[in-house]
């Protein structure tokens, strides 16, 4: 009882005990904390996921350019490379693509102006690949000197599941990577 007496009495004469506890510095660094902790927290996980997204997309971009050589080249026609064949070679390009998330999409023209193209969500879905996965991949990608689009449509399903990182609030967030080329003469 007589440390409290005393301590009560130190407090009183400082200017009471409301005036001692306002300057009573003990726990400031854990309330500081708790208010730089969760923006912190975000910024990571904000730098976290672009990082994510651009390895994705990269990775899917370097797949399509590593695949349509096959198509610029007359490659994918003289070796009878079939749609489904073509999405593989997409898929063993990109790494940590899931394959079964992929869609392509090849069009084929005479001229640069013949190519229109097209985009990979359609009523609010993923849009389908061209062709089955045993067509001749030649079916869609012409023949020699043609211009040629390649566009491969990924579903990102890591965005379905960390919303923070969904770019759109409906539908499938989806990465996109294309090429235009014109083929070689190659015949």
């Amino acid at each position: 009882m007589r440390i409290l007496r005393s301590t009560l009495a130190a407090a009183a004469r400082r200017g009471g005990p409301k005036r001692s506890l306002l300057k009573d510095e003990n726990g400031a660094t854990a309330v500081e904390f708790g208010m730089v902790a969760m923006p912190f927290l975000l910024f990571v996980l904000g730098i976290l996921g672009m990082g994510l997204y651009y390895l994705a997309l990269i990775s899917l971009e370097y797949g399509v350019e590593s695949a349509a050589r096959k198509i610029r080249t007359g490659e994918a026609e003289k070796s009878a490379l079939t749609v489904g064949g073509f999405k593989s070679l997409i898929c063993a390009s990109a790494i940590g693509i899931d394959c079964s998330k992929v869609t392509v999409i090849i069009k084929h023209a005479k001229t640069w102006t013949g190519i229109e193209p097209q985009a990979c969500v359609t009523n609010n879905s993923q849009t389908g690949s061209s062709g089955n996965v045993g067509d001749a991949l030649s079916d869609y990608s012409g023949s020699a000197s043609e211009v040629v689009l390649v566009t491969a449509c990924y579903r990102w399903a890591l965005a379905d599941s960390f919303k923070f990182m969904k770019f759109s609030a409906s539908g499938p967030t989806i990465i996109q990577a294309a090429t235009a080329f014109k083929n070689e003469p190659y015949n």
